[in-house]
């Protein structure tokens, strides 16, 4: 399943402060529908994420009956990316 969507970058200040973009609503059934097949525990889906020339390797998060994607610093760096930047975030989830 491959599918690309835009959004805002955020920051979440909890215990272990991170950047993320969250996946919209219209992606969060087909997600939950492949979750039994794709998930490592805890909801979390796998997945490879493109933004810009930037390729990695992450686990999709549940939060509010959404996904969000978390942003690694090295993206943000190598991207130049900041809190509040609109990025096309591509993903590939492995069935």
């Amino acid at each position: 399943m491959d599918f690309e969507f835009s959004g805002p970058i955020w920051f979440w200040k909890g215990p272990s402060p991170w950047y993320f973009v969250t996946i919209p609503p219209e992606q969060y059934g087909e997600l939950k529908a492949i979750l039994p097949m794709v998930t490592y525990g805890w909801g979390m889906i796998p997945a490879r994420v493109r933004i810009g020339k930037t390729v990695w390797a992450t686990a999709l998060f549940p939060k509010d009956e959404r996904y969000i994607v978390p942003i690694r610093a090295s993206v943000r760096t190598a991207e130049r990316l900041d809190e509040g930047d609109i990025v096309t975030v591509q993903l590939e989830i492995q069935l």
